[in-house]
This record gives structure tokens, sequence and C-alpha cells, in this order.
């Protein structure tokens, strides 16, 4: 048995077209940003998902709301789905952040995280999901460290590469979650 997931990201904020690098401040969705959260609804409201696992951060969490405003199917927050905390640069340009996202796989942003800390984080909510959501399909709507954690952990892809280049966006990537999925060692 396994878990179906579907990974998507949350919808176009203020910041994102402004080039700021929100990570764990709030973020506020666009106009632009609400009409894909009600497309995000449109393509994935009769997806047969069990349940929809979003981030805590507001612009995730309305990414969610606008999408499944009936709240089926039942949204989960779950703060280990937070983008990766950039601690004092949290609101800084996007471009200096992806100029220093190599130097903070392992070693954390000065005041906040590292990717390698996102990337435990996930695989704890992975533990979670293999154990109590077997044979079922989920719906996530998280952040881009998010998206590049599930890549590394159920892809075997490279974090190193992935925050060199990373992919681009897309509507939804779908990973198989083992039923087996270890619990989180620290």
């Amino acid at each position: 048995m396994a878990v179906e997931i579907v990974y998507e990201t949350h919808a176009t904020t203020t910041d994102n077209e402004d080039g700021i690098a929100t990570g764990w401040l709030p973020g506020r969705l666009s106009g632009l940003g609400r009409r894909q959260a009600g497309e995000l609804g449109e393509r994935r409201r009769a997806g047969g998902f069990a349940a929809v696992f979003v981030s805590d951060l507001d612009r995730a969490v309305h990414t969610a709301q606008i999408a499944f405003p009936d709240g089926r199917p039942p949204i989960h927050q779950d703060t280990r789905l937070r983008e990766c905390d950039y601690g004092d640069l949290n609101g800084s340009p996007t471009s200096l952040i992806a100029a220093r996202r190599a130097q903070h796989i392992d070693e954390p942003f000065p005041g906040g995280q590292s990717y390698r800390q996102v990337l435990m984080a996930t695989s704890s909510l992975l533990h979670d999901l293999a154990t109590g959501w077997d044979d079922t399909r989920i719906l996530v709507i998280a952040h881009s460290a998010n998206r590049w954690a599930l890549a590394c952990l159920l892809t075997d892809a490279s974090l190193e590469d992935l925050l060199q280049a990373p992919p681009a966006w897309q509507p939804g990537w779908h990973y198989t979650l083992p039923s087996n999925w270890p619990a989180p060692t620290r």
C-alpha cells in the first residue's frame, strides 16, 4: 500500500510579483494569485483527495481556502510544510536568497534554518502520512523548499542540484509515498 501525493505550490503573492523572498513572513495573495487559487480548485476538486495538507503560512492557507471554500476535502494546516526560514533575510530580494541557497543546504540562514532542516520536517510529515493515511490520495499545498524536499525524499533528486537549478513551475507534481516510510531520526 502507498499514499499518492499531489503537490501544488501556493498561488502567486504580491511578494512574488515584487521579487521578494517571503520566507516565514505571512505573504498575501495578489489578484493573479486569487485567480490561480480558484483555478487550482477547479483543477483538483474532483481529484478524489482524502485531505489537503497545507503550510500554516497565510499565503498557502488562503490558496487552499479559495480552492476548497466548502472545506472539502478537509484542510489540515501543518507547520512542517513551511517555506525555508531565511531568518534575518525573510523579506529580502529573491535574487539575494537565490544567490545564497547553496551555502545554506546544511548551514542555517542567520537566525533561520537550513534546507536540510526543511527536508527533515518534510520527512516527519511523510512518516505521519504513511502511517495514518495509507492507501489514500492527498493534496499538499506548500512552498518551493517543500517541493524540493519531496523531490529529494521521494525521487532521489539531489538537493544540491535542485537548489542550483530549480525546475520550472507546473500545475502539480505527483509522488508515491511508500507505507513503510521511516520515522525521522534526530
